[in-house]
């Protein structure tokens, strides 16, 4: 992965009135890596997309993709990157064939035909019928395909795989992965985590518009949260273990499971009166990290 910035913001705040889009967000992506911008519904990632593509303008602060103002060099800018946005409209009456021919007519450089025919192929995407003609998920496909088969320095996926069986999303993610490989980049917006974790080498959390976090996925999953099942000689009292960062989320007599984010000692420490039999350390997913953050007892993210 090279050092080069690809996407930049410096305190980029947009505002809809009173209501806030995003806060003062600082993010870099760097050539050739695969970005995963994860929030729920509202919390800004959208909006940080729309100020990329230069679609809003920004209240304050400034976005720059391969060097460029994203508000001043647009067009500049489109020319190297392809968009798939999470909610797709397409032209209904137009056969998917001609849509992608159009497409592919209005970028810069030559489209590869054979390339073309590979990704219809690998999507099991018949192109012959009218857009209107197609399910959801066909659809989508028509999305993922024109996103990918201009080969551009920079896709932006928003829930690329939405609507999409197993199989398919899993096409989709080796897509992905192929980007990397081949030293571009993807800026990977998604509601599900367990694609996150598959194929994003960082990850930036935001929470009501504010950038809360930005960690490597392997940091973030082996460090941040700790989970632990440990079996007790005695049954511990509901109150033994009030630690701040120590979470008790599950008791089956002496069988207690914790999560942990600080203060692993202390609990040990606690623990070590009612007698250690056995202790299990279980694997936390990058979900169960994601909906910590958002837990009424860890607002912002502070502890995890």
């Amino acid at each position: 992965m090279s050092s080069e910035i690809i996407i930049q913001t410096n305190d980029l705040s947009v505002y809809y009135g009173a209501h806030r889009g995003v806060k003062d967000l600082n993010l870099s992506v760097q050539k050739g890596e695969v970005f995963g911008f994860l929030g729920p519904n509202g919390a800004g990632k959208t909006t940080t997309q729309r100020v990329m593509l230069d679609i809003i303008h920004p209240t304050k602060g400034k976005s720059t993709i391969f060097g460029l103002d994203c508000q001043k060099d647009g067009v500049a800018i489109r020319e190297r990157i392809s968009y798939l946005p999470g909610e797709l409209s397409l032209y209904p009456s137009m056969k998917a064939s001609y849509f992608l021919d159009l497409f592919g007519s209005l970028q810069k450089n030559k489209l590869d035909k054979l390339y073309l025919k590979q990704l219809l192929e690998l999507l099991n995407l018949g192109p012959s019928r009218k857009i209107k003609e197609y399910s959801h998920g066909n659809k989508q496909k028509i999305g993922v395909i024109a996103a990918f088969m201009a080969k551009k320095d920079l896709i932006i996926l928003d829930e690329p795989t939405i609507g999409l069986d197993p199989l398919v999303q899993q096409t989709v993610l080796e897509l992905v992965q192929e980007v990397k490989d081949e030293g571009r980049t993807v800026f990977f917006s998604s509601h599900n985590l367990k694609e996150v974790q598959a194929v994003c080498d960082r990850v930036g959390i935001i929470q009501n518009g504010e950038l809360i976090k930005t960690e490597k996925i392997a940091t973030l999953t082996s460090q941040q949260l700790k989970r632990l099942e440990i079996n007790f000689r005695k049954e511990p009292p509901h109150d033994a273990f009030a630690i701040e960062g120590v979470k008790e989320i599950s008791r089956n007599r002496n069988l207690v499971m914790f999560e942990v984010s600080q203060d692993l000692d202390r609990l040990m420490e606690k623990a070590a009166p009612y007698g250690i039999i056995d202790i299990e350390t279980k694997t936390v997913s990058l979900e169960e990290i994601f909906f910590a953050f958002y837990s009424p007892q860890n607002k912002g993210g502070q502890n995890v």
